[in-house]
Formats: C-alpha cells, structure tokens, sequence
C-alpha cells in the first residue's frame, strides 16, 4: 500500500512504541501501583530479571507475527496456513529459553508440543488452535491477556483490506492461544483501532465495534466507557484480557486529558505503568497503539536508544519492520532502511567538517565526514538523514541516534517537527555529557545540521537559538535552515535547564 510521510511514519511507529512500552513497564511487573508523579524508567529488573531496555515476551511473540507476515503471500495474510505455522514454531522455539511465557501461553504450547510429537512430525498451527481450544473447554477461563498484547503487527498487514477482514483475522491469530471470545473481539478492536490510527492519525478505539453483533458491541462500548471513567490502577486484575484492553485505554484516555502528540504518547505509556500489576503488557498493548497515531518520530529518544531484546533486535529494526509491512511490499534488502549502504554520491558539498563554535566536543558536519569518525576520534553520532546499516562502522547501536527529518519547508513532510528537532538537540547533550566526542550531521550540513547544532548551542551558551545560530554561520558559511526551522528556532522556548542530568 501506498503511504504518504505521515502514515510511514506512524506505521514504523507501531511495533517501536509497543516495545517501549514492553521494556518500560517490565521493571514494575506485578507491582503495586505507583503513585502519581512517580518516576518510571527502562530499569530492568522486576521478577524476571530483564536487562535495563529490553523487552519481554510481549514484543518476543510479536515479532514472530510480523515476521511471518511479511514473508506471506499478499493475498494469504494469517489466513496462510503456512504463515501461522512459521509463527508457532518461532514461539516453540523462543519459549524454550525465554525468560517469561504466559501461563496459559506455556500450557498451550506444551500441549501443542505433545500432540505433533504424538503425530511425528513438527508442531503445526492447527495443534496450537486445538491445544487452545481443548484449554478452553477444560477450564472455561482463556481469556488471559496474552493473544491481544502481541497482536499490533497484524493491523499493519491489513491497512489495504476491509476492518472486517481485519476484525476476522484476529480472532484466529487470538485462537492459536486463547481461544475465548473476549480475547478474540478484543484483538479484532484493538488491530481495527490501530489500523485506522496508522491511516487517519485519530485514536479512536470504538470504530471496531459496527463490526460486532449489537449485544457483543454495547457490551464493549460499556467496557469502554468505564475505562473512561478510570485510571489505570484501577483494573486489578489486568492480566484478564478485558481488564488489559480497559487499562490500556484508560491510559490513553487520562492522559489525553493534559497532553498531546508525543507528549501524549509518553505520558500514557508512565500512566500504564503506575497503574501497577501486569505492567509490562498493559504499556505494551497501549504502545502499539499509541505508535500507531503519532508515529516513530514520538517515541523518546532516551527510550529507542537501547532497547533490544529477542531475537537479538533493536528499535531500528522494529522500525524497519513496521514500514514494511504497512506498504505490503515484503522485505526490501536494498532500499531503506534495510540496505547497508545510503548512496549519496549524487551530491555535492557532503564533505563539510567544523567544531561547533560553542563546544568543540562536537563536529558539525555533512554524510561524508562519517568516513572521518575514526581519525576524529568520533565516539557517538548524530545522524539527521538516512543511512544504510553499514554507513557508521564500528559504532554501536547505542551510540548512534538517528532521527527522522525531512528538509522540507512543508509541515505535513515532517512529523512533530519541533519536538523531532529537540530531541536530536538533547541527544547531542545526553552523549556530551558522557564525556563522547560527538559527530552531528545531515546530507551537507546547511540546514538540518545547524538547526539542531543552534539548538543545542542555545542551551550550551545560554543565548538565544537565533544568536547561536549567527555564531554558527560564522564557521559554517553554507548554513541556511529552511522557514519551517526558521520558525522552530523563533519560537523555540530554550531554558537554562539542562536537558540531561
């Protein structure tokens, strides 16, 4: 499917934002909850002993999904029976070692085990979905939060086909697990809310309902107004399906009551989290959503900057990920952001190199200086345009902060324009006060560069960002910011605060 700038940018945000969410709650996992205010951080920890911004099982099953549905036919989606079969024998194979599986995940999956090894040959979907749905007639009670927490990536695969495929196609992805109607219509709402957030930018989580019969649909809409009503620490037993979908959106909800756009996205996802319990899927389940309506560009950069988790994955990858899927064009080896190698041989001028004027910790400079990052003893940089994987030798993920921004005096070809330029600002800071030599740059350096090199400079010297950018032009004659960066520098409320501790 064809995307503009925005909706590319909100479908890459997506898989990113759940993951976030995942390694942000997965230090207060079945805690109580927090007071208001408290603060909440990719920590690690909690009872299962996650490293400092890494995710959990929650984003571990998703990718899966992702994974295998990208790789599908166009026309199969989940409906592959081969698609849904490469997902289970991924969770198999991650549930051996994973560090946490849901209860009833791990009964499933065990159970699943048994009856392919009974019938001799590898496990398949269809032992998932009668191992599930013979837990459910035993039981009577399947309807966990584990099918709804991973279930973001199916929406993405869907955003050219109709809600109601979309609604069917997630109840049986629910079913390989969780096989209770409460499980399966929360999916189908939550994949049909984000769906049409990755379209439309709107979070709007009943447009699903019309696609429920009338008595399910007033049961939900009840659902969801009380999670209205709510907060999230009010739903203490989150980890029932139900609970999990009103805590997520109660998070969003409240949250919305005081902040928007990436403001929103990060105060829901802290708001999830205090609410205590099952934390890490909650923040998740919000994440995905979240993503979905304000994008990769509002994720925090203190956030994508080490998170990683299974299968050896970083924010960059979600990212790619979630992009591919949403244009339905399978993996794409040699374009962005999967090629090693961003060709910008048809430029001129990319070989500008200056210290800033007001730190000389930091080199200000185009795409090709990154072929002096070791001879300048560059120990961090700064990337405010696209790069191939390999373009950046020897760094490490952690150390390279990209960040999408388009030179383009046009509001609509960039997401968040004045908060995407501060963080890349606050970036600079957050290495710098590591004591890292800093490379920033963009393609020549004449517009993006100085933009958030002015920023930067402005709290570094304590003027204003338009006085640091004349400094800057002094050293670097050839900058030139476009008038939409004209104008975040104009309005640009430049504190003496540091943005780091």
């Amino acid at each position: 499917m064809k995307l503009n700038p925005l909706q590319n940018d909100r479908a890459a945000g997506v898989l990113v934002a759940l993951a976030a969410g995942d390694a942000l709650g997965a230090g207060y996992e079945f805690g109580a909850p927090l007071p208001d205010g408290a603060d909440v951080t990719m920590k690690g920890g909690g009872p299962f002993g996650f490293a400092p911004a890494e995710w959990t099982d929650d984003t571990s099953m998703a990718f899966p999904i992702a994974q295998a549905l990208l790789e599908s036919p166009s026309d199969g989606g989940s409906y592959s029976p081969a698609a849904l079969t490469t997902v289970v024998r991924a969770w198999t194979s991650w549930a051996v070692e994973a560090k946490d599986v849901g209860a009833q995940t791990s009964a499933v999956t065990a159970a699943a085990r048994r009856l392919a090894t009974a019938a001799g040959r590898e496990v398949e979907a269809a032992d998932f979905t009668a191992a599930a749905a013979d837990f459910h007639a035993r039981t009577g009670r399947s309807a966990g939060n584990g099918s709804l927490m991973r279930t973001a990536p199916l929406a993405l695969a869907y955003l050219d086909r109709e809600p109601s495929q979309l609604m069917a196609a997630a109840a049986e992805l629910s079913a390989l697990t969780h096989a209770d109607p409460d499980a399966q219509e929360a999916c189908g709402l939550w994949c049909v809310a984000i769906r049409h957030a990755v379209l439309t930018g709107l979070l709007d989580v009943r447009v699903g309902l019309r696609l429920l019969p009338a008595e399910r649909a007033s049961l939900w809409l009840e659902r969801i107004e009380t999670a209205e009503r709510s907060r999230p620490r009010d739903f203490s037993r989150n980890g029932w399906v139900v609970e999990a979908f009103q805590g997520a959106w109660s998070a969003i909800h409240y949250a919305g009551l005081s902040a928007a756009g990436p403001a929103h996205l990060r105060a829901s996802l802290e708001e999830a989290v205090r609410g205590g319990r099952d934390t890490d899927t909650v923040a998740a389940i919000a994440g995905g959503l979240l993503g979905a309506a304000y994008g990769y560009t509002a994720v925090p950069f203190e956030w994508r900057q080490r998170l990683h988790g299974w299968p050896g994955l970083r924010a960059r990858d979600l990212m790619g990920l979630g992009m591919e899927l949403g244009r339905g064009e399978g993996h794409r080896s040699t374009s962005w952001p999967r090629a090693e190698r961003h060709d910008y041989s048809m430029w001129s001028r990319t070989d500008a190199l200056v210290r800033h004027p007001h730190d000389d910790g930091v080199w200000l400079g185009g795409v090709g200086s990154l072929q002096r990052v070791d001879e300048l003893g560059i120990d961090a940089v700064v990337s405010l345009c696209r790069l191939g994987t390999l373009d950046v030798p020897g760094m490490s993920p952690e150390n390279h902060a990209t960040f999408w921004v388009v030179d383009s005096a046009v509001g609509d070809d960039n997401a968040h324009t004045a908060f995407v330029l501060a963080e890349a600002a606050a970036a600079v800071e957050r290495y710098r006060a590591e004591d890292k030599t800093v490379l920033l740059h963009c393609v020549r350096a004449e517009s993006r560069t100085p933009t958030v090199a002015a920023l930067y400079g402005a709290r570094v010297a304590g003027v204003s960002p338009l006085e640091a950018l004349e400094e800057l032009q002094r050293v670097l004659p050839g900058a030139r910011p476009n008038s939409l960066f004209m104008r975040v520098l104009r309005e640009a409320d430049v504190s003496t605060d540091p943005l780091v501790d």
